[in-house]
């Protein structure tokens, strides 16, 4: 049988990507072939070892942290004793002294401008293409379309009472963004708007007005031809705004990527947008439709002087975590090779192609990677001193790459000065991410006791301390005009009235991004970026001292728990459902990130943080006899038939069964969860997709 693995420098590189390397990423990049082979070796044969260790070192103190609770199973938390444990076995590091973050040339997107940011799957080229083209959005179709107002179009057609309620809408958001000097935008006439702030106005293009606010643009379409401008007074016929400032690519939680192939796909993307020559064709509506980057927008200054704005959003890619390994790419050894060393190496190298044009993407001239999933200040600087290798062997200037530390373990939000300190040089993000740092809370004191109800942890003392010290502490290490503090997903897409309600909180508290679902979802949170000024907000916000690290590490244990029978199998029946709708999409046709509808049909976006949270949940009481094992696969057996329901309409779906993948999947993430490595989806994930993918997808 012929190796499907090529010889590269002592490295077994998968046939496929080898090609793609050699014959797409490299050429243009003047780095040679077998430079590139050679130093990527050299990669693997330094950080490779190192890696496992910090993978050893993980569990090693969950072992300790487990030994401590079980050592004290009936007896009443012991606080005080607990902080002492975990500062003497290491999970706990010393704060480092005051310092600020210095990660040199970075974009305004991510050093001075606030706004929403997306995430999306780096395997779906139209995904992609919508999402980086989200930079600017209509006001008047986000607004028309959702429930952000009330009721509903009547018609098939344009329904002029809608439109009216979303010409009233806008107009009423402008007095509030952009006062004029006199009266209110509802009786502007289309002459030059008299602003009450003057250097509110930035400029033209052609009729349309450019307005500045909070360092946010908004353009005023002008079009008296238009069914909508011909009868408004100004002939304003839409209100775009600049809307997903930045896109995260992911190659992690949001894909499914198992093998070789996924991984070249995933490249192969990447590579089109760092060219600037994705595209994706399609059918609509019987014709055959070609979406393309969007271009630079020109305008004119009020001086005359011509300037252009991005049209698209500023583009980061997530690479995986420390845990995972690929059989993409094969040490000397015949070992499955870290995924994230080669994440780090190609998707770097692959943004040369953005270095060394016309920096379609970033005008400062950086690689923006996100970096999820690390557990404390070693990890973290283990990721700095990689990408310094990754810098040396693409002959980049130290510190091109600039690294976005997601907040989602619990080991690095109780370390997160000291995590940011290990990559002071480079960082430009952090974030909370509520999902994951949930799961891992539960595996973590796993057997400290039974936890509470699914959705009470968001009212958990963990999650304010969380949310307050991750600002806190980001604008203590000099975030604020320097880099992105961020805050987590608004999971339910066609909520928009309850996402304008609800996620104001998010600048309120003086995070600069956001994360949104859809480029609607950005329109319309742009809007409240405008409502708060968030410079404004973390100068407030810079003088109040750090929640303290008591109430971060309160476990959010359910003492004294009497749930009736009924509550119990109601959260089973919850989680149940939320891990079968998921992954049999994720098994079966390879989706990792899609709008699945809860036990109640509420359409949600899911990914595999989600999945982390429901099946260890499920482990978590199963381990604690709050459930048993028989109760657990009856929630099994009623949420298939609940799920297979759900997805009736799907002519590719196939049923879920006792023996089907799937179900085998999901019943592995439960029945084991215990041994999962911190929690973690990916490893069952991965084994069950890809003996999926030789049975074959539907």
């Amino acid at each position: 049988m012929t190796d499907p693995y090529a010889d590269r420098a002592g490295l077994n590189v998968a046939a496929e990507l080898a090609s793609f390397v050699e014959d797409r990423a490299l050429p243009g990049t003047g780095i040679a072939a077998d430079a590139f082979w050679r130093g990527l070796a050299a990669l693997y044969a330094r950080f490779a070892p190192e890696n496992a260790v910090l993978l050893r070192h993980r569990d090693a103190l969950q072992a300790q942290i487990d030994a401590w609770h079980r050592a004290r199973t009936g007896q009443p938390h012991d606080h005080a004793g607990y902080q002492a444990f975990l500062r003497k076995i290491g999970y706990l590091v010393a704060e480092p002294a005051p310092f600020t973050i210095a990660p040199g040339a970075v974009d305004d997107e991510v050093a001075r401008v606030a706004g929403p940011q997306l995430v999306v799957p780096i395997l779906n080229a139209r995904f992609l293409l919508n999402a980086a083209n989200a930079r600017w959005g209509s006001l008047y179709d986000a607004l028309y379309g959702t429930d952000a107002l009330p009721g509903t179009p009547a018609g098939p057609g344009y329904d002029p009472a809608r439109g009216a309620q979303v010409i009233g809408w806008a107009r009423d958001f402008l007095d509030d963004a952009l006062p004029l000097a006199h009266g209110s935008w509802r009786d502007w006439a289309g002459d030059a708007p008299a602003l009450a702030d003057p250097t509110q106005l930035a400029g033209r293009a052609g009729d349309n007005w450019l307005l500045r606010h909070h360092g946010l643009h908004i353009e005023l379409v002008i079009d008296r031809a238009h069914p909508i401008g011909r009868n408004d007074p100004a002939g304003l016929s839409d209100v775009i705004l600049e809307s997903a400032l930045t896109t995260i690519c992911d190659l992690e939680d949001s894909v499914a990527a198992v093998d070789a192939a996924d991984k070249v796909a995933a490249y192969a993307n990447w590579l089109g947008l760092m060219r600037g020559d994705l595209a994706e064709t399609f059918t609509k509506n019987g014709a055959a439709l070609t979406r393309r980057l969007a271009a630079d927008r020109a305008y004119v200054a009020p001086d005359g002087t011509p300037f252009t704005l991005p049209g698209r959003a500023l583009l980061f890619v997530r690479n995986v975590g420390h845990l995972m390994t690929t059989p993409a790419l094969l040490l000397p050894d015949r070992s499955e090779a870290p995924e994230g060393i080669l994440d780090a190496a190609l998707t770097s190298l692959i943004a040369l192609h953005d270095l060394g044009g016309a920096r379609a993407n970033s005008r400062a001239g950086a690689i923006y990677i996100v970096k999820p999933k690390m557990h404390g200040r070693d990890e973290a600087a283990f990721t700095d001193r990689l990408f310094d290798a990754v810098e040396d062997l693409l002959g980049l200037a130290r510190h091109t790459i600039k690294v976005g530390v997601m907040d989602e373990e619990r080991r690095t939000s109780a370390n997160l000065a000291a995590c940011i300190h290990a990559v002071r040089d480079r960082v430009v993000f952090i974030n909370t991410g509520f999902l994951d740092r949930t799961g891992d809370e539960i595996h973590t004191s796993m057997q400290a006791g039974a936890m509470v109800r699914k959705a009470q942890m968001k009212d958990a003392a963990w999650i304010a301390a969380y949310e307050d010290r991750n600002v806190q502490i980001g604008l203590a290490c000099g975030f604020a005009g320097r880099a992105q503090i961020g805050k987590g997903m608004w999971a339910a897409p066609d909520r928009m009235r309850d996402m304008l309600e609800q996620k104001i909180a998010h600048p309120r508290a003086g995070a600069t991004t956001a994360w949104v679902p859809s480029p609607t979802a950005a329109t319309l949170h742009a809007t409240h970026y405008h409502r708060v000024s968030v410079a404004a907000r973390q100068a407030a916000r810079a003088i109040e001292p750090v929640a303290p690290l008591d109430a971060l590490l309160t476990i959010p244990l359910a003492a004294g728990h009497n749930w009736s029978a009924q509550e119990v199998a109601d959260e089973l029946d919850n989680n149940a459902q939320g891990i079968l709708g998921y992954v049999v999409r994720w098994i079966d046709q390879g989706i990792g990130c899609s709008k699945v509808p809860d036990i109640h049909d509420v359409g949600l976006m899911e990914d595999r943080a989600t999945l982390r949270i429901a099946s260890q949940h499920l482990a978590n009481w199963l381990h604690h006899g709050v459930a048993t094992a028989a109760q657990v696969d009856a929630a099994f057996t009623r949420m298939a038939a609940r799920v297979d329901e759900q997805n009736a309409a799907d002519p590719i779906y196939r049923p879920l069964t006792s023996d089907s993948l799937a179900m085998q999947a999901a019943r592995s993430l439960v029945f084991k969860g215990l041994a999962q490595p911190n929690g973690y989806t990916e490893p069952v994930l991965h084994e069950y997709r890809r003996n999926g993918k030789l049975v074959g997808d539907p």
